[in-house]
């Protein structure tokens, strides 16, 4: 056993011990006025928190909109507000009219719920397309549609007098009369057969197969482009809700399903677009909590349980730990206001870092009870024991989270203000109410030591072989620095987004075509010829797949292309007269034309055996027939697959034929707007060329669309200028918070040594840590670098202890009540903050993991590499009092053998 000479306090700590000691005793003293005081405090709070809660998920403003880049976001959003707040409504069809139908049908229907939606918009359809769509053409392809459709007019001129199933039947009865006079071979209807068989079989069957009549007509494959539709929703929005924009799309999705519009009938309708993505977020953070929460909170129970041993300190460290996290959540909606998705975590980290105060004082108080024996003389002496260790994790913790304050990430300074405060709120709860708890449910004495008793060998291990330890140390730490350059930071935000939910998915799915990636840049300039040379720039930079004005929405060489269509126009003109239609057909004349037109089919399949025209027609007549005899639904199904997409084809074509030239003067109002601000700046939207979704092709489009116009903002700006903000905040926050801790505890131990003892582990765990994370593969993102403060103030938290310690005369320090004190400590932290590991949002499970990660390399340099390093420094030292930590035996206590540890 070590000689224990005496040790030598700071003034501050001969003031603060007896301080606290008599706050303590106090307390004890008067306790059942300490728990009205205390109770009306929690109601008081309750109440307010009550009354008063609220979420603002409202993202935009977890950054300062003083920055420059935000301060052009806002010019940007001002000139044009359309562009704020959107849902972006995927509509996929099985085929292009049915796409062009779903699209127009749902899009009249939102337009008319005003309640919920302020604009409802086509960016690729509506009325001005579907009459000009042919003038965006080159004068080639122009040709080449309009020479097919003057070879369809027999086809569509029939069609349109009759578009039904009866007379869908006729146009191939009459087709068939063509195979019998010789103009054409059953060949030539061999894939049209097949297409319309499985269009039928589905009716026959219950399942949708819509038929695409522009496959029909052309003859060529469909295009995937022409399978999807884009609708624009500007939601009304409220941020009071943890999903402002739920209510918007649920009424989408109601809509769509009363329309039809659905996966069975060949429409598929997804959302996207940062109001969904922000709801589905937040509801996948939440998703599995409850569950999470209540197994977290039995095992918080348990190891609060294997550290305290006594049911009654553990309540008391539980209402002290709710009365705490009541009053910290009245503060910050008090001083703050509604929270925002980052503050919320204040609870968490109230929970995580509070408890550690309480089961200090629980264990110190185990401790004291086995050495004193009566209740209020172990309270009291707890008090003067933890007093200036407690006050100094608390006052340390707490300016690792005030560091926030001064940076531009208004997120988690935010935090860093409530859960700053909130370390003091435990702090003073912890020498104010617990003890009056404990001293009201008066706990059984203790009959043992609360140490570790077994961890004897491992303590004079770290003493003899310290050097090694230290060395192991330092080589772990210069691997880890070796790895540092591996470590990487991902500042895309949808990396933490989960991929599963359907606003990621059908995001990532708008990102595989460049014309619809939402990554792009958009540029503002005085006018409209400025923006023209402007984006001639712009679109000859590398990086560059297209820029579009409000010009680009004005064909070319439109002579040329009017003249073609007019042409088309005269030749199809009796084939649309709609005087000329047919009354609908009743389900008798259904049933003729489909008989009909099978028997039409046998003779010609009869006339070509063993060719696949004949098996096609053999097929089909088999299938009218069917129909033709069959239930009235049958034949009712069949004309749902066929007429609708008729329908809006000869529309569109109709449509299509009475182009007019176009000219910026007669653009539609709706369209001006998206492309001419309000203040009369015009819009430039450049698009990336390459993988939109790629980090380095985001940098390097990015800079480049800067350097040539250092006003731009968009998607890509902010992520990149976001992630700045974010990295410079840490950095910021690191810096502050180093110096403010540092200065603390210079202020208070008064040694240097003492205070590079605190600190030097501390950056050990931290190396370690990010070595860590190069060889897991887990990068830094906005989510897991909230890890390195709290990892901060953590160390910071338990070397104090320590150190405290260590200079107050304790030896043998792994077998005290200390060790048994920050073990439980940290194991409660880390299943508070590790839970996080198991949630189903990427970004939250990253931070459990990092957390973690910290959290277990800080515990590991507490309870080796500092004793070893606090032996080292000691070693001839020799000190000049006892102090609160150090073991009873090491006091010159004589006590009876105990056979067993608690």
């Amino acid at each position: 056993m070590q000689n224990q000479p005496k040790a030598e306090d700071s003034p501050q700590s001969q003031v603060a011990a007896p301080l606290v000691s008599r706050v303590v005793a106090l307390c004890c003293r008067r306790a059942g006025s300490v728990l009205i005081l205390a109770a009306v405090l929690a109601g008081f709070a309750f109440i307010y928190v009550a009354d008063h809660i609220a979420i603002d998920t409202d993202s935009t403003k977890l950054i300062s909109p003083d920055l420059p880049w935000r301060q052009r976001e806002a010019r940007f959003d001002a000139d044009f507000p359309q562009s704020l707040d959107q849902i972006v409504v995927v509509v996929d069809a099985v085929t292009p009219e049915l796409a062009e139908r779903a699209a127009a049908l749902l899009t009249e229907r939102l337009s008319l719920r005003s309640e919920l939606f302020r604009t409802v918009r086509r960016p690729d359809g509506g009325a001005f397309f579907n009459r000009n769509g042919l003038l965006f053409l080159s004068v080639p392809d122009v040709s080449k549609a309009t020479d097919e459709l003057i070879a369809a007019q027999p086809l569509l001129g029939s069609l349109s007098q009759d578009p039904s199933l009866r007379g869908f039947m006729g146009l191939l009865s009459t087709s068939l009369l063509g195979v019998e006079e010789g103009e054409a071979t059953l060949e030539d209807l061999a894939k049209p057969m097949a297409a319309l068989s499985k269009t039928l079989q589905g009716a026959l069957t219950g399942t949708v197969v819509p038929l695409s009549w522009r496959s029909l007509v052309t003859g060529k494959a469909q295009d995937p482009r022409e399978l999807r539709r884009l609708i624009i929703v500007q939601p009304v929005l409220d941020f009071s809700a943890l999903a402002p924009g739920a209510a918007a799309s649920d009424a989408i999705r109601t809509e769509a399903a009363a329309l039809g519009l659905l996966p069975s009938n060949g429409v598929r309708v997804r959302l996207t677009g940062p109001v969904p993505l922000g709801d589905e977020e937040f509801a996948t953070v939440s998703d599995g909590a409850a569950l999470n929460g209540i197994l977290t909170a039995a095992a918080v129970v348990l190891l609060l349980w294997l550290a305290l041993r006594s049911p009654r300190i553990i309540l008391s460290v539980l209402l002290t730990l709710i009365v705490g996290l009541l009053c910290t959540a009245a503060f910050g909606l008090a001083v703050i206001g509604p929270l925002n998705l980052i503050s919320v975590a204040f609870a968490v980290l109230f929970v995580g870092l509070g408890v550690d105060f309480g089961i200090q004082f629980g264990v110190r108080y185990r401790t004291e009870r086995h050495a004193h024996g009566q209740l209020q003389d172990a309270l009291t002496a707890t008090g003067g024991g933890i007093g200036k260790p407690l006050a100094l994790a608390a006052a340390s913790t707490a300016a690792g989270f005030y560091s926030f304050l001064p940076t531009d990430y208004r997120g988690v300074s935010e935090l860093g203000l409530i859960a700053g405060t909130g370390m003091f709120i435990a702090f003073f709860l912890s020498i104010t109410l617990l003890p009056a708890l404990i001293k009201f449910v008066a706990p059984h004495g203790e009959i043992s030591e609360i140490g570790y008793r077994f961890l004897a060998p491992v303590d004079r291990i770290v003493v003899e072989r310290r050097k090694t330890i230290l060395r192991i140390s330092a080589l772990m730490a210069a691997g880890s620095i070796l790895l540092l350059p591996g470590l990487t930071f991902d500042f895309n935000p949808i990396n933490l987004k989960s991929p599963k939910v359907e606003s990621v998915a059908t995001l990532f799915d708008l990102m595989k075509d460049p014309n619809t990636t939402p990554n792009t840049i958009d540029v503002l300039a005085p006018s409209l010829a400025e923006a023209e040379a402007l984006s001639a720039r712009l679109s000859r930079l590398p990086e560059v797949s297209q820029t579009i004005t409000l010009r680009s929405f004005v064909p070319g060489e439109q002579q040329k292309k009017l003249a073609l269509i007019a042409d088309a126009a005269d030749l199809l003109s009796g084939s649309f007269d709609g005087t000329e239609v047919k009354p609908e057909p009743t389900d008798a004349e259904n049933r003729q034309a489909l008989a009909a037109t099978a028997r039409s089919l046998r003779a010609a399949a009869a006339g070509a055996k063993g060719t696949e025209g004949s098996e096609a027609a053999s097929q089909l007549a088999d299938l009218l027939d069917r129909l033709a005899t069959g239930e009235k639904t049958l034949r009712d199904r069949a004309t749902d697959a066929l007429v609708p997409g008729l329908k809006t084809l000869l529309s569109q074509v109709r449509t299509s034929l009475t182009a007019e030239p176009i000219s910026v003067d007669k653009l539609p109002i709706e369209l001006v707007r998206d492309w001419i601000g309000t203040d009369g700046q015009a819009r430039i939207q450049v698009f990336p060329k390459g993988d939109a979704n790629d980090n380095a092709t985001l940098r390097h489009f990015t800079q480049a669309v800067l350097a040539v116009a250092p006003d731009a903002t968009g998607a890509p700006i902010s992520i990149q200028e976001s992630s700045r903000t974010v990295v410079r905040a840490f950095q910021q926050a690191g810096i502050w918070a180093f110096l403010s801790i540092t200065v603390l505890l210079i202020l208070v131990v008064r040694r240097i040594r003492d205070v590079l003892l605190t600190l030097i582990p501390l950056f050990l765990a931290g190396i370690l840590t990010l070595g860590t994370c190069v060889v897991i593969g887990q990068p830094i993102n906005f989510a897991n670098i909230i890890a390195l403060p709290l990892l901060f103030g953590i160390g910071v938290a338990f070397n104090i202890y320590f150190v405290m310690a260590w200079r107050s005369g304790a030896r043998d320090i792994l077998q005290s009540s200390l060790t048994r004190a920050v073990f439980f400590s940290a194991l409660t932290t880390a299943t508070a903050f590790g839970s996080l590991w198991f949630s189903n949002h990427p970004g939250t499970a990253s931070m459990g993991k990092v957390l973690t990660v910290s959290l277990a390399w800080t515990l590991i340099t507490t309870l080796f590499f500092l004793p070893a390093l606090l032996a080292q420094c000691g070693t001839g030292q020799r000190l000049r009092t006892a102090g609160p930590y150090q073991s009873i035996r090491a006091q010159g206590k004589d006590l009876p053998e105990q056979p067993t540890t608690t």
